[in-house]
């Protein structure tokens, strides 16, 4: 089984890549482990994760990184896995209202790889193997600031977390038939800009942390 770790940025994945067990990387032939820097936002990622599912054809894609959160009641530093994602930046604003593809008629809601205006995982029950709390996300090019800008996004999709690249991993996978995982570790709420007030340290900690814990219990069912 090969399974490659992505993130937009190296120092998402670099804590595990360092502390992996090397029968990952190195010894085992049933589980293979490489790790994949996919670049930052939905068009570079969109692009390096393509070329990685069609070139070396994987197993299993894993994306890790951190996010944002909309609940502000959520502790920062859970680690989350993602169900379903929206795309939350293409479309138009119109008279204080988002208006996404689907709503002016650009895409059709059930058109592959969507389903039901989302890019769902199906694979998310069987590939779980923690039991991480599954929510929904969504993916901007823009981090969203603005409160009326959260309004409009918690009012259409009610996600839990934003990322920049999530998106891109639902919608290439989806087109390409690769197994996927969204993991993510909440360093933020939306719209909290005052970085003294993230947890990116701890997020990132019990991000890899609990990244070494799902690779080795890939292992044991590879």
């Amino acid at each position: 089984m090969r399974v490659f770790i992505s993130a937009a940025t190296m120092g998402e994945w670099m804590p595990c890549f360092s502390k992996i067990d090397k029968l990952y990387t190195e010894q085992s032939s049933r589980l293979k482990i490489y790790f994949h820097e996919s670049g930052v936002g939905m068009l570079a990622s969109c692009f390096s994760l393509a070329k990685l599912a069609i070139e070396e054809k994987p197993d299993l894609i894993i994306q890790v990184g951190v996010a944002g959160c909309f609940d502000n009641t959520v502790k920062p530093g859970k680690v989350v896995v993602v169900n379903k994602e929206y795309d939350g930046n293409t479309g138009v604003e119109e008279n204080g209202k988002w208006c996404d593809i689907f709503n002016i008629k650009l895409e059709k809601p059930n058109y592959h790889p969507y389903q039901k205006r989302a890019l769902p995982n199906p694979h998310i029950e069987k590939l779980n193997l923690l039991q991480l709390k599954a929510v929904t996300g969504i993916t901007v090019n823009e981090i969203t600031t603005r409160k009326d800008r959260i309004k409009q996004l918690v009012k259409k999709y009610n996600p839990f977390i934003e990322t920049m690249e999530g998106a891109a991993l639902h919608f290439v996978c989806r087109s390409t038939g690769t197994a996927f995982l969204q993991v993510r570790a909440i360093s933020n709420y939306v719209g909290e800009r005052d970085k003294t007030r993230w947890v990116l340290k701890d997020a990132l900690y019990n991000l890899n942390d609990t990244l070494i814990q799902y690779i080795d219990k890939l292992y044991k069912i590879a």
